[in-house]
C-alpha cells in the first residue's frame, strides 16, 4: 500500500486545498490562509500532480471542483475537521480556557443564572459559556464538554453521568394569583383553575395528565388550558397571574424561597429520573471543565 507520504507532496498542501474547494476561489483562499495566491496555486498544481488527478477546473476568473475533486475534497474537509477537533481538546486540556455548558432555556434562566454570583466567586478564573438549545446537542460533535440531561444514564451510553437533581413535580401559581382565586387545597380542586400547560417540543416532559394520573386522578378529567412550548415563558405566565402550572422542584424552588411563586397542595411527584451533569466518555476534560463539573455537582443539596 502507498504510504501518505509518497501520495502527498505535504500536510499543507491538502489545508490549501480544503480552502480553496471551500471557497471556490484560489485567490480567497490565499487570504483566508495569509498566503499569496501564486503560492495557493503551486499548492493545488504540486497536489495534482502527485495524485495524478484533475482537482479543479480553472475557468475565466473562477475556479471549481472536478468531478474528483469533489469527492477528494469531502474526504479532506472530514478528516481536517477531526484532526482540528483533536488539537483544539489537547490544547484545551493543556491551558484550560472557556468552558461550555449546554442546557436547557429553563435550566439557564432559574438554575444558573440565580447561582452565577456564586460560581464567579469560587471560580473567578474559568471562562464559563452557556449554551442553550431546543434539543440535546451532541457534545462530542459540537466540542462541548459539559450539559445538563433529564432521565436516565441508560439513556445516553456515550457519556459519563453524575445525578444533579432528583425530578420532582408540584403545582405552582404567582403570589398575587390567590387574591383573587379560591386556594386549591388538594389535587381535584385544581381540576376547577386555569392550568398552564407545558407542550415540550423535543425533550420529553411530565404533563398536568401524567401528574393528575400518578395522583389517581384520570388524564380524561383534565381541563385544557393555555398550552406554552417553553418553559421560561410557563413560568412567566405563571407569575402574570394566568394560571397554575407544574413546578420542576429544582428550577422553581428559588422562586418558593422567595415568595415569588407560591407551592399549591401537598403532592409532590418524583418521577424517579434525575437531571444529571454528562460529559463525552471519549473526551478528556480540562483542568477548568473538571472543576466546573465538580461545582455543578457540589450544589447539590446536603
Amino acid at each position: 500500500m502507498d504510504s501518505l507520504r509518497s501520495l502527498l507532496p505535504s500536510i499543507n498542501s491538502l489545508v490549501v486545498f480544503e480552502a480553496a474547494g471551500r471557497l471556490s476561489s484560489f485567490t480567497a483562499a490565499a487570504r483566508e490562509l495569509n498566503m499569496t495566491q501564486a503560492a495557493v496555486s503551486y499548492a493545488i498544481r504540486g497536489l495534482e500532480d502527485h495524485l495524478g488527478a484533475t482537482l479543479f477546473l480553472r475557468e475565466h476568473r473562477r475556479v471549481r471542483l472536478s468531478e474528483a475533486g469533489e469527492r477528494f475534497h469531502a474526504d479532506v474537509s472530514i478528516g481536517l475537521s477531526h484532526i482540528q477537533r483533536s488539537a483544539q481538546d489537547l490544547r484545551a486540556v493543556a491551558t484550560g480556557g472557556h468552558v461550555t455548558l449546554s442546557c436547557s432555556t429553563a435550566f439557564a434562566a432559574f438554575w444558573m443564572v440565580p447561582r452565577m454570583a456564586r460560581f464567579r466567586q469560587d471560580l473567578p478564573e474559568v471562562d464559563l459559556r452557556i449554551q442553550t438549545a431546543d434539543r440535546d446537542l451532541d457534545l462530542s460533535g459540537e466540542g462541548i464538554p459539559l450539559g445538563i440531561r433529564g432521565g436516565e444514564p441508560a439513556d445516553w451510553p456515550q457519556y459519563q453521568a453524575e445525578a444533579l437533581a432528583p425530578e420532582e413535580i408540584y403545582p405552582v401559581c404567582g403570589a398575587g394569583y390567590l387574591s383573587t382565586n379560591e386556594p386549591p387545597a388538594t389535587a381535584p380542586d385544581l381540576l376547577s383553575h386555569p392550568l398552564i400547560h407545558l407542550e415540550e417540543p423535543f425533550r420529553y416532559a411530565t404533563t398536568w395528565r401524567d401528574w393528575f394520573r400518578s395522583v389517581g386522578i384520570e388524564g380524561r378529567l383534565v381541563p385544557k388550558g393555555l398550552q406554552i412550548n417553553d418553559y421560561v415563558l410557563v413560568v412567566q405566565s405563571v407569575l402574570e397571574g394566568q394560571g397554575i402550572a407544574l413546578g420542576w422542584r429544582h428550577l422553581v424552588e428559588g422562586m418558593v424561597e422567595k415568595g415569588v411563586l407560591l407551592r399549591l397542595t401537598d403532592n409532590v411527584v418524583s418521577t424517579g429520573k434525575s437531571f444529571h451533569v454528562v460529559w463525552p466518555r471519549d473526551a478528556v476534560l480540562s483542568r477548568a471543565a473538571a472543576q466546573v463539573r465538580d461545582w455543578l455537582l457540589a450544589q447539590r443539596p446536603a
